[in-house]
């Protein structure tokens, strides 16, 4: 088995957590540039610049840690998507997806894909805000390592910025352009994996805008809110169809267990 950790760090240099994971791969968002000998394991998906793109000022981007001895990862080199070199992975937005080969004994098992979706807005209005429109640019930068899963399957994982079955407040507007980000990722072979309960605690009290039948756990908190009254489930992972029956994902977002980011830690355990 091999175990990762995905996580958005929320700008925080947290590797000694990361280090004491007992996971062999770090999956990571909102990450802070590496300092000292951090920066030759960190892997920055071949990007000079240690930041995510656009006009916001964002000086952090996704990355993938190796953790354990037991993995060797292989850096997917990726580039603009102007670029002019066919062997690195375009990228709509740089420092929005990190994507590494993982191999066990030598052995290629899969490719591990951080991503964000970023928030965005309208003429650099402060709202309204969408993050779907960026979920869609992530699902096309990844066609590339699509093509063949069933030889070369792929695990992704990342902080989406949409929700799972309903929109805000109930709005059927979000909630519709929401699941086509969800319809797409499926057409694309990938398989939703959650975590859904019971791999993790469910909002209490039970939040107005949730269906009453939704299986989501919140691994989000905002400023006004704590681990224990977060409500909202923003970070997801997708698996190839071909190996998703040996993959499953559990979000640790008990308050005791939350850690020191606004997002929790999800644990992904993929059976060799």
């Amino acid at each position: 088995m091999i175990r990762l950790i995905s996580w958005n760090l929320n700008k925080l240099a947290l590797w000694q957590e990361l280090a004491t994971s007992g996971a062999d791969v770090g999956l990571l968002q909102e990450v802070p540039e590496p300092t000292g000998d951090l920066k030759s394991k960190v892997l920055p998906g071949g990007t000079d610049a240690w930041s995510t793109a656009g006009w916001e000022k964002r000086p952090w981007r996704t990355a993938i840690l190796p953790l354990s001895d037991r993995i060797t990862l292989e850096p997917i080199i990726s580039g603009d998507i102007h670029g002019e070199d066919p062997s690195v992975l375009p990228i709509s937005r740089s420092g929005t997806s990190t994507a590494a080969k993982v191999s066990v004994d030598g052995a290629p098992r899969f490719t591990a894909v951080s991503v964000y979706a970023p928030w965005e807005r309208y003429f650099g209005k402060e709202s309204p805000m969408w993050a779907d429109g960026s979920a869609h640019r992530v699902l096309s930068d990844l066609a590339p390592l699509l093509w063949n899963q069933r030889r070369e399957p792929v695990v992704v994982s990342g902080d989406w910025n949409i929700l799972y079955g309903y929109g805000e407040n109930g709005a059927a507007y979000n909630k519709a352009r929401y699941d086509t980000v969800f319809a797409r990722a499926e057409a694309l072979e990938l398989t939703f994996l959650g975590p859904q309960h019971p791999a993790g605690r469910q909002a209490e009290p039970w939040p107005d805008e949730l269906p009453k039948d939704s299986k989501c756990v919140p691994t989000y908190h905002h400023s006004r809110q704590n681990p224990a009254t977060a409500t909202r489930q923003l970070d997801f992972v997708f698996a190839s169809k071909f190996i998703a029956d040996r993959v499953s994902a559990r979000a640790l977002n008990d308050p005791e267990e939350w850690g020191p980011s606004d997002h929790c830690r999800i644990v992904i355990d993929v059976e060799l």
